[in-house]
Formats: C-alpha cells, sequence, structure tokens
C-alpha cells in the first residue's frame, strides 16, 4: 500500500541550485515552502566545471534552517532526495574528499586502457552506460592520477553521508556511475577493472526499501526531523519521468530543464534490448528507464535572448509559425551526449539572410532541440514497440507555450504537460513512498498546418546536420 502518512521534506540536488521543499502527503508542493541555494558553477579553459562540495552541502543546510525558521518542518513523514546523476567526487582512504565535485558537464578524463577482448557493445547491453568521460569507469583512472585518490563517491552519496553517518548509495545513483550491471543491481566485475577499483572503494549499494535517520547533531538543529525516515536518493532522470506521471512502458516523459531528455520507465526484468544509441539507468529495485539526453535546452534558450538581449516580452517567437523559419540551427552549442561525439562549441546556424530576426533565430533554436528530442523519441518507439504517448515537464516546458507547441507539431502526436514544475522533486517522493502521480495539466493536439511544415523542413534538418558533425571534425 502506498505510504502517504505525514508531509514530505525532498531534497533536491541540482547543478544549478540545491533546494529543499516540502510536500503534501500526495507529493504536491505545499506553497511557500520551499528554499533555495544558487550554486556557482566554476570553470576553467581545460574543461574545468567544478562545484564546492562544502559550500554545496552548507548551502543545502541551510535550506532545512530556513524552513525550519518559516514553521514548514513540521509534520513530515518522510525524507527523499532527487539528484544529479553522473557526479564524482575523490576521497582518500579515511573517506575525506580531496577533490570539488565533478559534474557531468566537467570534460576532464582520461583515455582508458582496455584488453583485445573487451567487447563495448555487450559492456552497453549490460551496463547501459559507455566508456565515456561522463562515467566512472573514465574519471576515477583520472582522479586516481591528478589526486591520488583510493576512495569514490558520488555528490547524492556524500550529502546522505552527511546527514545519517552512512556513506551508501541507491541503485538509481550507481546506475548513473556507468559501473552498475544493471540485471543485478550491484556493481559490474569488468566495469570496475576498467576503473582500476574493487566494490569496497566505492559507496555500497542499499535496496530501495533502505532508510536511514538524522545524525544526533542534525536531530538538536531540526528537532521536528528526528527518526524522520530518509529513503536513497534517486537519480534526477528518473525522478522527472515518474514526477510528470510517465511511469510505465506506454508513456514517454519529455523533460526540459537546463539540458533536455526523452524517456520510457519500464521493468527491469524482460527489459527490451538496449539500441547503441540510448542509454539505460535504474530507477528502484524493480524498474529501469530507457532514454537519450540532450546538452541544448534551457540553456539554449538563456544563452540566445541573453546574446540577442530580448526583453521579458520578445524571450518566446510567438510571431512565428512553427516550422515556417527559413533559418536552421543545429543545436550542437554545449556538443552532444554519448555515444556521439561532437564537442561543444560546434552550434551552427544556416540560411540567415537580413531580413531574418531575433524571433526567426529563436524560433530556429527552440525547433531544432524539438528535432533532436524527436530523434530519441522515434527511437524508443521503435524499441517499445509502438507509438508512446508523451507527456511534456520541467521548467523549460513551464516557461513557453511556444516550445510546448513546437514539440507537439514536431513529435505529430497529441502530449499532454504535467501541471507541476517540481517534476523531481515530485518524482522521488512518488518512488520511495509507491505514489503514481498524474500529469493534471493542458492536453494539446498538433495542428495539421503545423505539422506538415516540421515534416516538410525535417530532411533539410537532417542533411544540414549531418554537415554540422562533419565539421566538428575538422
Amino acid at each position: 500500500m502506498p505510504r502517504t502518512d505525514g508531509r514530505i521534506l525532498a531534497l533536491d540536488l541540482g547543478t544549478s541550485s540545491a533546494r529543499a521543499l516540502v510536500l503534501s502527503a500526495d507529493a504536491s508542493p505545499v506553497p511557500g515552502a520551499l528554499a533555495r541555494h544558487k550554486v556557482a558553477m566554476a570553470y576553467g579553459a581545460q574543461g574545468e566545471a567544478t562545484l564546492g562540495l562544502h559550500d554545496y552541502v552548507e548551502g543545502l543546510l541551510g535550506c532545512l534552517d530556513e524552513l525550519q525558521q518559516n514553521g514548514h518542518l513540521e509534520d513530515i513523514g518522510h525524507i527523499v532526495l532527487s539528484s544529479q546523476w553522473h557526479s564524482i567526487v575523490g576521497l582518500s582512504a579515511g573517506g575525506e574528499p580531496l577533490t570539488p565535485v565533478i559534474p557531468w558537464v566537467d570534460t576532464r578524463s582520461v583515455p582508458v586502457s582496455v584488453g583485445p577482448d573487451f567487447d563495448e557493445r555487450a559492456f552497453h547491453a549490460r551496463t547501459g552506460a559507455w566508456l565515456h568521460r561522463l562515467y566512472w569507469t573514465r574519471r576515477i583512472p583520472w582522479l586516481r592520477t591528478v589526486a591520488n585518490a583510493s576512495a569514490f563517491a558520488g555528490l547524492p552519496d556524500l550529502v546522505l553521508e552527511r546527514l545519517t553517518s552512512h556513506r551508501v548509495s541507491s541503485v538509481s545513483i550507481a546506475s548513473g556511475t556507468g559501473t552498475l550491471e544493471l540485471a543485478s543491481g550491484q556493481y559490474d566485475d569488468e566495469a570496475l577493472a576498467v576503473a582500476g577499483v574493487t566494490a569496497a572503494q566505492l559507496p555500497e549499494i542499499v535496496p530501495t526499501g533502505w532508510t536511514g535517520v538524522l545524525s544526533s547533531a542534525f536531530e538538536r538543529r531540526w528537532p521536528a526531523l528526528a527518526g524522520v525516515p530518509i529513503h536513497p536518493p534517486t537519480g534526477d532522470g528518473a525522478a522527472s519521468n515518474v514526477g510528470t506521471g510517465a511511469y510505465d512502458e506506454s508513456t514517454a516523459a519529455v523533460t526540459v530543464g537546463t539540458s533536455a531528455a526523452v524517456r520510457v520507465v519500464h521493468p527491469i526484468e524482460g527489459a527490451p534490448d538496449l539500441p547503441w544509441e540510448l542509454w539505460r539507468y535504474r530507477v528502484d529495485d524493480k524498474r529501469a528507464v530507457t532514454g537519450m539526453a540532450f546538452s541544448a535546452a534551457g540553456n539554449l534558450h538563456a544563452w540566445l535572448t541573453a546574446v540577442l538581449q530580448l526583453d521579458a516580452a520578445h524571450q518566446e517567437p510567438t510571431g512565428v509559425e512553427i516550422g515556417s523559419s527559413r533559418v536552421i540551427a543545429v543545436p550542437f552549442q554545449a556538443g552532444t551526449r554519448p555515444p556521439e561525439t561532437v564537442p561543444s562549441g560546434s552550434g551552427a546556424y544556416f540560411g540567415l539572410s537580413f531580413d531574418d530576426t531575433g524571433a526567426d533565430l529563436l524560433a530556429a533554436s527552440l525547433l531544432g532541440a524539438s528535432l533532436e528530442i524527436d530523434r530519441g523519441l522515434r527511437m524508443l518507439d521503435t524499441v517499445f514497440g509502438h507509438s508512446l504517448q508523451v507527456v511534456l515537464g520541467g521548467g523549460g516546458i513551464d516557461a513557453s507555450g511556444w516550445w510546448r507547441r513546437c514539440l507537439t507539431a514536431t513529435f505529430a502526436r497529441p502530449t499532454d504537460v504535467c501541471a507541476e514544475a517540481e517534476v523531481g522533486a515530485r518524482g522521488a517522493a512518488a518512488i520511495a513512498l509507491g505514489l503514481s502521480p498524474a500529469p493534471g495539466g493542458e492536453h494539446l493536439e498538433p495542428p495539421p498546418a503545423d505539422v506538415e511544415r516540421v515534416a516538410a523542413m525535417r530532411p533539410r534538418y537532417e542533411a544540414l546536420r549531418g554537415l554540422a558533425v562533419q565539421a566538428s571534425a575538422l
């Protein structure tokens, strides 16, 4: 039976902010019960992109202090966490951090050395990952070299350790490291060998039903939370899917935040074969999530509106019909995710003329991002053997009606919009407590004229996309 006693405290460990918010028993946000700590990423010329671990954790703890000061920590029955996937911190043998948090944005790693018998396609089918810098198989050898690290953990593992004194990981978070055997939910022997570590050097993987409680020092700091069960963290992609209402193989969730993704949640038992182009991670002990991620989404919109100096009234291309612009935008400003290898700085615009406006450029960019997401959706249709229903969610979806309509036309199928912007926190609560949230937002039908215009320009987009991929290799 779903456990819905008491309110829910959700901790959301994002890349641009750490947040704490209170949800009702049905995982709806309590008005006003939100505290946020903005996070500043430190960038460097050699591909560095890091987060300060101490400042991040202290900022999150400060969010709990703020909620307590405003009387929002009473009647909390559960504490849940949603977290960015793929982060890593190098630790000493005694567990002290030797590095800042290395998130997915950081491009540093080292090539791995594998023998002639290594079969990366079999490895990908087993782990859902590739030998790519996103994953610990390449991060760990690099951190052993540059920081002399001898143990490793992700940001959510260390946050959980700070709160409970237990350094453990969930099957969901561990799957994002690229070192998990998906079927068993344990570390993969070959992945460990490639990384050059043993399972003892990584956080212990605990089952979905595991719970901890606050350490005595934090119980004194937040007395209302004493003894409240703390559930293992969920990877933000899995949490976002479930939070939108896409929690089975009938429905794909398209989430648009800083980046974007299209994913399907399904049972891990009897999972369909995994195509080379898609990744697969775990949601919990019984479910997996298969999908494709994209590096350009809300960050693309924010960059272009800043470059074009568009004021608030012009940050949507409302005067441009979907698919009508002559301009083609290939949104590779932040490169591509694996298995493609297009580097950042590869964005391209084709067909510019002197009569194009900022609205034309913005419309072309949002359509280009929509077409990229549609590539993943079509692959997922094939994997699951039917045309998937689609739910749209996330901050980018919530902020742009034009983009919602553009995605619907590009997919050439109806979509439902998740009415709740806090899909990650909502999903983490739903996974931990056995809830089944519904999207609850508007239903969109694609206008035939929009669908026809997008379909007519799609071949040109694909051809120019191919040129952009070739140019990125020069």
